[in-house]
């Protein structure tokens, strides 16, 4: 990763564990102010030595306007959950589906996994370069398609690339 690419996200991570603690601390007194720089220093060192810049970013004010699409989507999983939990016969063939993502490793990818794992019934479960392996409750049911359509919808939002907070 390249120096600047460093220093970015050691300065969002920390603006955003500041901002962070003042709304958790919701003073401004002069000792909790300090208190809260030295506890988004210690975060900040922690979040990078365990989850270092990658490639790959999230463009935030285009991942709210898919808003209403996300919750519409745990809307239907929620109802699809509610449904197959209360059926007097589960018709289920769990099993595991291999999706090829066209994300690389990174946030961006994650974000993708995060988002696809309120597919109702399936939960990502390993990776490879290539592929992302999601668990089903029902193979039988078109799950890279469903997959498929999701990482088109939030492409531009998930961008892979060299940037990272």
């Amino acid at each position: 990763m390249p120096e600047g690419g460093l220093t970015r996200a050691l300065v969002v991570r920390a603006l955003l564990y500041f901002a962070l603690w003042i709304v958790v601390d919701q003073s401004a007194k002069p000792a909790n102010l300090v208190v809260g720089l030295l506890a988004s220093a210690a975060a900040t060192w922690a979040s990078l030595k365990l989850l270092p810049p990658a490639s790959g970013r999230v463009r935030l004010g285009l991942l709210l306007l898919l808003l209403p699409r996300f919750l519409w989507q745990s809307l239907v999983a929620g109802t699809d959950v509610a449904h197959r939990a209360f059926a007097p016969r589960l018709r289920l063939q769990p099993g595991f589906v291999d999706y090829p993502v066209g994300l690389p490793r990174g946030a961006a990818r994650n974000a993708f996994e995060m988002i696809a794992s309120l597919l109702p019934g399936s939960l990502p479960s390993g990776e490879t370069k290539d592929t992302i392996t999601f668990h089903c409750l029902d193979t039988r049911q078109p799950v890279v398609e469903q997959l498929a359509a999701e990482e088109r919808a939030y492409a531009r939002a998930l961008q892979p690339g060299p940037r990272d907070g």
